[in-house]
């Protein structure tokens, strides 16, 4: 996995510091989660959180997993569709 950038950061409420990521693994960008700075499995982009639990509905990552709301969620999903639009094109004028 190659980190690219930091996306969001929140403080969870045991004090622990999340970072949404955009990384790169095998060719594609993807979001990872961090929590004070170790690497959290799970989904590669946030899921909807079923039934949502207030302004939280979504949530990213597998123990611990971390609750985003709709517009954090969109932003994380938003920067990875552009990181993995700029290599399509670049891959469009290559081959062109």
């Amino acid at each position: 996995m190659l980190y690219k950038r930091t996306i969001l950061t929140k403080i969870l409420s045991n004090g622990m510091k999340a970072e949404f990521a955009v990384v790169k693994e095998e060719g594609v960008f993807q979001a990872a989660l961090l929590v004070n700075g170790r690497f959290v499995s799970g989904p590669s982009i946030p899921r909807l959180l079923d039934p949502p639990k207030e302004e939280i509905t979504h949530w990213m990552g597998n123990k611990p997993g971390v609750g985003l709301t709709e517009e954090e969620a969109e932003k994380i999903i938003r920067e990875v569709a552009l990181e993995n639009s700029v290599v399509e094109h670049r891959k469009k004028n290559i081959d062109d």
